[in-house]
């Protein structure tokens, strides 16, 4: 490789080190934030990203049109919805989940959005840094979401498995718990008659 062509090669490096030390905009963390969790793991993280990077958090939450009730003839009601009303009411409970989580200075960007959740959070994330997700633990919604926003997503995404995350066990699961524990306090009476578990303590 020619002097000139080494020369040239620093030169094209440092233009771009100097064009990102100038770019206007500033590194964005994006946060899905869960309606029935409030997603506090995820925004202390990405709170804690953007301000490790002196960026700025944006907390999304998608929602949709409450479906009307049936009618007595067994049909689905018109959907009337005050468009407006819904809009702050979302906004204004989003806003109060990340108060709730970061403080009321947590100075982050609300975002509520009326949508599908994935087209919501990879619009808001298109020209963002970093986004982070929650991985819901429903099996009956949208399968393998996370993944899907993986691989859909323009930027790194972050995943809080449901361990860290802390939302709430789904109906199956506590069913599924409720059953196993049914099935172990059976097995354990099993020939003992007038056996009694002993009582658990706090």
């Amino acid at each position: 490789m020619s002097d000139q062509t080494q020369q040239s090669d620093r030169t094209e490096q440092v233009q771009q080190a100097e064009a990102a030390d100038h770019d206007p905009r500033p590194y964005t963390v994006v946060v899905g934030v869960s309606a029935t969790s409030k997603s506090p793991t995820a925004l202390v993280w990405g709170a804690a990203q953007a301000a490790q990077n002196n960026g700025r958090l944006v907390a999304v939450r998608s929602w949709r049109p409450s479906t009307p009730p049936a009618t007595t003839s067994g049909g689905v009601g018109t959907r009337v919805t005050d468009k407006p009303s819904t809009e702050r009411s979302e906004q204004a409970a989003l806003e109060a989940d990340v108060a709730a989580v970061l403080g009321d200075d947590h100075g982050a960007e609300i975002r509520a959005v009326r949508g599908g959740k994935r087209k919501v959070l990879l619009a808001a994330a298109e020209d963002a840094d970093l986004l982070v997700v929650d991985a819901p633990r429903t099996f009956t919604g949208t399968p393998l979401f996370a993944q899907r926003i993986v691989y859909a997503a323009s930027c790194p995404v972050v995943v809080m498995p449901p361990r860290v995350s802390q939302e709430p066990p789904t109906v199956i699961e506590r069913a599924g718990r409720a059953v196993g524990r049914a099935a172990v306090r059976s097995a354990g009476l099993a020939g003992r008659p007038g056996y009694r578990p002993p009582m658990a303590r706090d």
